[in-house]
C-alpha cells in the first residue's frame, strides 16, 4: 500500500458514498487509475465493506456498556466455546482480546440498565467457563472516529 492507496481509504471512511469522480478528484487522481486502485483495494481485502454509522441513542441503544470478562481457565475449548458464543451475540459490537486483568473487553450497546441484567443474566451468564464479569457504563462520548490516523 501506498500513499494514494492510505488517501482513498481515509477519504472513503470520512464519506463511503462518494462516486469515483468525487473520489478521484479529492485524491488528485484521475478516475480509472483511482477506480483501479478502489478495486484492488477491495479484492486484496484491505476494503471489507461499506456501513452506514447510525447513532445509537436515536436508533434506541443510548447505553454503552464496557464489560471485562476473565475466564476461568485459557484452554483451547474454553476460549474456542467463548468466542463462538461472543460472535453470536448481537448485543455485543466489539469483542478484544486484552493483556492485564481482564481476558477480553467487550462493547455491548443495550435499551435499559433492566435490558442489561437480563443480557447478563440469560446470555453472558449461560456462556461456560466465565470466572468473572466486570461492567463499566459510559455516560458520554468524547471521541469516536472512524477515520485511522496517518501513517
Amino acid at each position: 500500500m501506498d500513499d494514494k492507496d492510505r488517501q482513498i481509504i481515509s477519504a472513503l471512511q470520512k464519506d463511503g458514498r462518494l462516486t469515483n469522480q468525487e473520489l478521484s478528484e479529492k485524491i488528485s487522481l484521475s478516475p480509472s487509475p483511482c477506480l483501479r486502485r478502489l478495486r484492488q483495494l477491495e479484492e486484496d481485502g484491505i476494503i471489507r465493506g461499506y456501513t452506514a454509522i447510525v447513532d445509537e441513542e436515536a436508533y434506541g441503544l443510548p447505553i454503552t456498556a464496557f464489560v471485562r470478562i476473565r475466564l476461568e481457565r485459557h484452554s483451547k475449548a474454553t476460549v474456542a466455546t467463548f468466542e463462538a458464543k461472543v460472535r453470536a451475540l448481537d448485543r455485543i459490537q466489539d469483542c478484544y482480546v486484552m493483556t492485564g486483568e481482564a481476558d477480553y473487553l467487550l462493547r455491548v450497546l443495550v435499551e435499559s440498565l433492566k435490558d442489561y441484567e437480563h443480557f447478563v443474566r440469560d446470555e453472558l451468564h449461560n456462556i461456560a467457563g466465565i470466572a468473572a464479569i466486570d461492567t463499566s457504563f459510559a455516560y458520554g462520548t468524547v471521541k469516536r472516529s472512524t477515520v485511522f490516523p496517518r501513517i
